[in-house]
């Protein structure tokens, strides 16, 4: 990881730090009794160098109108001075003295002064930077909070004309400030967020425009208010979150987002950032309800909730939630006033001075809540289903040492996790699952109930724990596999709902039964994003992922992708009420696109999340069973039924081909990729063959020539897919499985003669046994109909 958070910072005090080091090294050799070399030459040097950044240094802090920074620099600058002349001293007792122990002392003291005080001068000037940066952000933010004033087009085209520069200096500054970050992961959000900025500016123009076409209109006004709405709030929301990352210096890689102390953090950063709008919103008596103020003040109370539901104080957290159910009883009550128009009156002018008293300690009571939280020290069941069962398998190892209900509460919630991805399976899977969950909890409880009882460490307690562990492993590896299945299932296609919710939405006006199929196709879609964005969280969740950013990213993704449905319904409901209208048919398509772009990211982590082979197999399982499906259809003349699953059936092949792609796009093992690449290559060659046989045996059911072409087809599409299979599973060399080592070279297996001797055995040495087979490659899934053997030839 880097030391220094900037590249400019790092060029500049990596040699400082180099040449520190080497005096070090010099101090601790002439303790061991060396003489110190004449330093005369290179503290000179040092010297000139220290003086021209104090020049430097002084000439920024006179030009500049940063208070912070002429605050900040000149300590910085008297130490470097001070520490550069420790060094002369150092130096000039040296010629004198080669062994002189206070000499080597000042010279240690003067080189880490520079080292220390050049630092904090770079430091010191780069946050004058960020606040330049900030600053520029900020002023975005302010253009955005006066877009419920823009109800007229001279408006929206001023309101463009003056967003458009600061929002291009402030995506200039960002980008320039991304580049010069030496931490890759700051430098991901930092384009995440800009990314999310860009994409919804034109969301944000179309969103005004719609709202004042609708206005005007009459029809869809609300959705459109909705729509524009949520834009203003996401975009703020991107930008806080640039002005946050803009901030940080360090990262901890073994943080996760997920975890309770960063969220508070995060919360108590947004209720500071919101703040001045709240109590601006307070303090003017003609403020209007539903405002940018007022929104900010429900933000704040909604962090505050987030904060206290994860305090672990129980004190605290009832003063915070009493505290905010005060200000919002007292918030509505002052919305009521001022939509009667009194907010001048003196009960409304009172009440917003006592909630504006109530913000300012609920800022203090969430603030002290982290400390406090950060200082208890209590460690909490970990996000992932993988975490939480390391901390169980730490509890069961030693069940007898209290580890504060640690290792209960997270065995308790895997299998929680267990039951509900149950709840979205059918058949053997739900039942397998719900069997290992009630197993798994019974143990749990007898091992609870004995070490309640102190009887921890009894051969029972240490019997039921050997158990527990080995049900907690089967109940975690039955979880992935059945999460795999749910996403071969949910993430076979991702855009027919929102096609068929387009197409509601245009259909002509006066068409019988209109509102109600635009209303089911509505409802669809949002249950169908709702199921994706589910499965997504639980593959992060419970999918034994181990790549932080990848788990981070899926959580952000499905977010998002839950925070775009509802506006996506409601941007098509403006469409359906303003059919003609080009402005709401604009808009639609842009929350499309950026609907999709996510989707299709939120799939590709997924894809990255969970095992490829084993992805692969279980959308090979599905293929089957959409086979079995289209052979019922052949028996019972339903083309319906034969069109619906041999469209499924081309999908999963695509499926397969996404994921052969990303794994060999990852890989740089060329032979690796060529596997794959031809594996695909033969997979893409059957897909046609088979839709278009698929489509001829619809048209003609009963005609078994046109059955066996399809039939041939399809097999040849299922070999391919198990070809694909084959190809992406790694094999280590001599066939292995690369995930598990070699069986041992039994050859080099012997016992001594004298061992033999002594226990009077045999001198003959017994024969080497026969050496293992290497594991094969996983067998295809059972087919009833044998498509893996159809059309082969006979051995």
């Amino acid at each position: 990881m880097p030391v220094f958070h900037t590249k400019t910072i790092e060029s500049i005090l990596e040699p400082v730090a180099q040449q520190v080091s080497r005096l070090v090294i010099l101090h601790e050799e002439a303790e061991d009794g060396n003489a110190m070399p004449d330093l005369a030459v290179p503290v000179r040097a040092v010297k000139a160098a220290v003086d021209n950044l104090v020049r430097v240094g002084y000439e920024t802090v006179n030009s500049s109108d940063d208070q912070i920074l002429k605050q900040d620099m000149p300590p910085a600058l008297t130490r470097v001075e001070e520490s550069s002349l420790l060094l002369l001293d150092a130096s000039d007792l040296l010629r004198a003295d080669p062994y002189s122990g206070p000499a080597r002392k000042k010279l240690i003291e003067g080189s880490r002064g520079i080292l220390q005080g050049t630092s904090a001068l770079l430091l010191a000037f780069d946050e004058s930077e960020v606040r330049k940066i900030v600053r520029v952000c900020k002023n975005v933010l302010e253009y955005l909070a006066i877009t419920e004033v823009v109800d007229r087009m001279e408006d929206l085209v001023t309101f463009v004309k003056n967003l458009s520069p600061v929002l291009t200096r402030m995506t200039k500054n960002v980008d320039a400030r991304e580049k010069e970050l030496t931490h890759q992961v700051h430098r991901d959000m930092l384009l995440r967020s800009l990314d999310q900025v860009k994409n919804l500016t034109p969301v944000l123009i179309s969103g005004i425009k719609i709202f004042i076409t609708a206005k005007q209109s009459g029809q869809g006004a609300v959705e459109a208010q909705n729509n524009r709405d949520y834009t203003v709030h996401k975009m703020s929301d991107e930008i806080h979150e640039i002005i946050r990352v803009l901030q940080l210096t360090t990262y901890d890689e073994e943080e996760w987002d997920a975890d309770d102390l960063t969220v508070m953090k995060k919360a108590q950063n947004a209720i500071e950032g919101k703040m001045q709008s709240a109590q601006d919103w307070l303090q003017d008596p003609a403020a209007l309800v539903g405002s940018a103020g007022d929104k900010a003040l429900r933000q704040i109370l909604d962090d505050a909730r987030k904060i206290a539901d994860r305090c672990t104080n129980r004190q605290e957290r009832d003063a915070i939630l009493k505290n905010v159910g005060d200000i919002e009883s007292m918030s509505n009550a002052l919305s009521e006033l001022r939509q009667q128009g009194k907010g001048s009156s003196p009960q409304a002018m009172s009440l917003a001075r006592e909630i504006q008293s109530k913000l300012r300690e609920l800022q203090n009571q969430t603030s002290n809540a982290i400390t406090s939280t950060e200082r208890s020290g209590i460690r909490k069941p970990a996000p992932t289903v993988d975490g939480k069962v390391e901390q169980a398998r730490q509890w069961l190892a030693n069940p007898g040492i209290d580890d504060k209900g640690l290792g209960e509460a997270a065995t308790r919630l895997v299998v929680d996790e267990g039951r509900r991805v149950a709840n979205c399976c059918t058949g053997p899977q739900r039942q397998e699952l719900l069997r290992l969950c009630d197993e798994t909890e019974i143990l749990t409880n007898q091992l609870s109930d004995l070490c309640r009882r102190g009887q921890g460490n009894t051969p029972q307690a240490k019997a039921i724990a050997r158990n527990l562990s080995e049900k907690l492993a089967a109940l975690k590896t039955k979880i992935q596999d059945a999460l795999v299945s749910q996403v071969a299932e949910d993430f076979i296609d991702i855009s027919t709902p929102l096609r068929q919710l387009s197409e509601a939405a245009v259909v002509p006006v006066g068409t019988p039964g209109r509102e109600g199929n635009f209303e089911d196709k509505a409802r669809n879609f949002q249950a169908h994003a709702q199921r994706l964005a589910d499965t997504a969280n639980s593959v992060a969740t419970a999918g034994g992922c181990r790549n932080k950013q990848t788990v981070e990213a899926i959580f952000k993704n499905s977010a998002q992708v839950k925070d775009l449905t509802p506006q996506i319904v409601n941007a098509a409901r403006v469409l359906f009420t303003n059919p003609n209208n080009q402005a709401a048919i604009e808009h639609f398509e842009l929350l499309k696109k950026q609907w999709t772009d996510n989707m299709e990211r939120l799939r590709g982590l997924v894809d990255e999340a969970v095992d490829t082979a084993a992805l692969i197999r279980a959308e090979e399982e599905g293929i089957l069973r959409d086979t079995e499906r289209i052979e019922d259809g052949i028996r019972t003349v339903d083309s319906p039924l034969i069109v619906a699953n041999a469209s499924n059936i081309a999908r999963r092949a695509n499926r397969v081909l996404q994921v052969a792609e990303m794994e060999a796009q990852n890989s740089e093992d060329p032979l690796f990729v060529d596997r794959v690449n031809e594996a695909s290559e033969n997979l893409k060659a059957t897909i046609t063959p088979m839709v278009q046989n698929a489509k001829t045996l619809s048209t003609q059911p009963q005609n078994n020539a046109a059955a066996n072409n399809w039939r041939k087809a399809n097999q040849q599409l299922i070999g391919a897919v198990g070809g694909v299979r084959e190809a992406v599973t790694v094999k280590g060399r001599d066939g292995y499985d690369e995930r598990f080592p070699p069986p041992p070279d039994m050859d080099q297996l012997h016992i001594s003669a004298s061992l033999r001797r002594d226990h009077h055995m045999a001198p003959e040495r017994a024969p080497a046994p026969p050496p293992v087979p290497p594991p094969p490659v996983p067998p295809p899934p059972q087919d009833m109909y044998g498509y893996y053997g159809y059309g082969r030839e006979p051995a």
